[in-house]
């Protein structure tokens, strides 16, 4: 056990400091009015960009011609259809949307579904495409 710990703290001074840390249970919006969705950026770089998003009741089917997305769930729940398939979500559930993938939610929850989105490379807002049959 001792050559893991030493190994994990070579590793993370081998990277340097973390340049932010954020405890995701007090991130919020920064306005409490907002009509369906709301992304505050948490960070960004020419690799990801990382968000916070919070939807009260859907997004649109969509896809990210360039980017790969990764979801984590903080609270609510929804039913996330990626592709042809749909599931219900929780807190706790992690997804993975492939590039060029049709995505999207319902929220089913009486509270907005909290997410956290990594998209890899940095996301510019200049790749989403909305599905025409919406």
């Amino acid at each position: 056990m001792n050559k893991l710990v030493t190994f994990l703290l070579l590793i993370m001074a081998s990277l340097g400091s973390f340049s932010q840390i954020n405890a995701v249970s007090t991130i919020q919006p920064d306005s409490i009015t907002y009509p369906n969705i709301y992304a505050k950026k948490l960070s960004s770089d020419s690799l990801s960009s990382t968000f916070a998003i919070w939807v009260k009741l859907r997004v649109k089917m969509h896809k990210h011609v360039n980017h790969t997305e990764h979801v984590l769930v903080v609270e609510g729940s929804g039913d996330f259809t990626i592709g042809e398939e749909s599931k219900s979500i929780v807190k706790g559930d992690l997804i993975t949307i492939p590039k060029d993938t049709w995505h999207g939610v319902t929220v089913t929850s009486d509270v907005p579904l909290k997410v956290i989105s990594v998209q890899s490379p940095e996301f510019k807002g200049k790749d989403r495409i909305f599905k025409n049959d919406e």
